[in-house]
């Protein structure tokens, strides 16, 4: 679709000649909706970490007050359906190059134990195994994204697995998955070739990672019924581009479907802050680590696009999130924090920067899940509350499988010392019924934004919209108040020919519906 683009380098001009009136400015080009938000952007991570996997999805088939569905928990299902989570990854992160998945497979009275030495020392009955996980995504809806071990395991390994989970004929890995009680194949399309290689994945070397990956992926068979194996590279940590550009230069693209990043929002990875208790300092360090997302996205895309100028390549975030001490008298390897509203501001600036770079970025997993890190739910034995991260995801997902919409965007700053950053985040769509949606994150903890978007290209009779907030930035939802935050009607908006002027309050997130 071509489009005129004078009016739009007018409105772009316009932005620059208002910038001193302390106001956000943005405009956005309603008629180029070209590429597609892949609603696997709005991925989740489940690892066998702390209380994610058992004591959070998982409660055993044998629970007596928990209602559950073959031991997973039917209001997680519930929260997860109506949150439109399109993939789960599992079983790591570290966890995943130290499991060996036939441990996890056939009568659980037989499973050999695990201890789990990455997360707090203990002992596993592999009880929650590949059936388990599997069975578990089809109730979501959701496509597995199954990690392999490269760092303990073999290609053997490996290539068994995708055997036994893929084929529909007949072998020794197809037999054992009938006689363990699935006669159909999952058809598992989404495969990390290890995890973490730098790191826990094996400490290796990215032209070692390299060979390895592609000695992996040559034994990693289809089967004939996926459409096609989306084989996925452990990425790079933050801003090591070598790593990007040493495996893009020495992996065929026609080989690698997908290659990672991953990035946490964490000030000091020695020192870090409360998850709820945190000062404005506090506060502004982790939203400035959260809006670095854009420049590391920018630039292993433009190595990527050096190797890869057809984008056949997905970009896979697949560990991002806040990252802070664990709650007071947990266990320091089970990785369990509270969820504010700082959380809820780093989701949506993320997730708007995952919008906006939808022509390379499309796959992400947020850390994690469950009860670990950046959670979207928490649990208490019986209990179970939704976190502003979960309110965020929700309000976002009309974003998913839409068509991006281009915005030019000049924000006003949230001051804090002699430091500054944008104060406004935003990311727009168009869906397949054409309504167009507009997401909106103002970071500043004090200052109403007052925002002005021109609206290029379309005509809008009607907005609408919801707003997720709260009078204080590190308030919580927790099982005493599980309501304390949740969305609402936003009435802050009103549009005038192609004009919207939104009123955007300190600390919130807003997603708008024109039609």
């Amino acid at each position: 679709m071509k489009f005129n683009r004078l009016p739009f380098l007018a409105s772009s001009l316009f932005l620059y000649v208002t910038a001193f009136a302390q106001q956000t400015n943005i405009v956005v080009n309603t008629a180029d909706a070209i590429t597609t938000i892949n609603k696997n952007i709005y991925g989740h991570f489940a690892e066998h970490l702390g209380h994610c996997i058992y004591g959070g999805f998982y409660v055993g088939d044998t629970s007596k007050t928990i209602p559950n569905t073959d031991g997973v928990r039917n209001d997680i299902i519930d929260a997860l359906k109506k949150l439109k989570i399109p993939n789960l990854r599992w079983p790591g992160g570290c966890f995943a190059d130290t499991y060996h998945w036939k441990d996890g497979v056939g009568p659980q009275s037989k499973r050999p134990t695990i201890v789990n030495r990455w997360w707090g020392g203990v002992t596993e009955d592999n009880s929650f195994g590949t059936h388990n996980f599997l069975n578990m995504c089809e109730l979501l809806g959701a496509e597995p994204y199954l990690t392999g071990n490269v760092g303990s395991g073999s290609p053997q390994e490996m290539a068994d697995w995708v055997q036994y989970v893929n084929f529909d004929g007949k072998s020794p890995m197809s037999d054992w998955r009938k006689q363990n009680g699935r006669e159909q194949p999952w058809k598992v399309k989404f495969w990390g070739i290890g995890n973490e290689a730098w790191g826990c994945g094996g400490n290796m070397r990215p032209e070692y990672y390299a060979d390895e990956f592609r000695k992996f992926a040559t034994f990693m068979t289809d089967w004939g019924n996926t459409g096609g194996l989306v084989r996925i590279a452990s990425g790079a940590s933050d801003a090591d581009y070598n790593w990007t550009e040493t495996l893009m230069k020495n992996i065929p693209v026609d080989m690698l479907g997908g290659l990672g990043v991953h990035h946490y929002s964490i000030i000091d990875w020695n020192k870090k802050s409360s998850a709820t208790e945190f000062t404005e300092d506090q506060y502004f360090a982790t939203m400035k680590s959260a809006l670095q997302m854009d420049e590391l996205v920018t630039k292993h895309a433009a190595i990527m696009d050096k190797y890869d100028p057809k984008k056949k390549v997905a970009m896979v975030v697949d560990e991002w999130g806040g990252w802070y001490d664990v709650e007071p008298g947990t266990n320091p390897g089970f990785l369990y924090q509270q969820n504010t509203m700082r959380d809820a501001m780093i989701a949506g600036v993320t997730l708007n920067i995952f919008n906006n770079h939808a022509d390379r970025v499309r796959m992400a997993n947020l850390a994690q899940c469950i009860n670990v890190l950046q959670a979207v739910i928490l649990t208490d034995k019986e209990k179970m509350i939704l976190t502003p991260t979960y309110h965020v995801m929700e309000m976002y997902n009309v974003h998913q499988d839409a068509k991006l919409l281009p915005l030019k965007i000049l924000s006003s700053d949230y001051v804090l010392g002699s430091e500054k950053l944008p104060a406004v985040s935003a990311s727009a769509s168009k869906d397949a019924a054409g309504k167009t949606h507009i997401s909106l994150v103002n970071i500043d903890t004090k200052n109403t934004q007052t925002i002005t978007v021109s609206l290029e290209g379309g005509q809008y009779a009607s907005v609408t919209g919801r707003i997720l907030t709260s009078a204080k930035l590190q308030n919580y939802n927790s099982f005493e108040e599980p309501n304390k935050i949740t969305p609402a009607a936003f009435n802050g908006a009103s549009l005038k020919a192609n004009t919207l002027t939104v009123k955007l309050p300190p600390f919130s997130v807003v997603v708008l519906e024109l039609k």
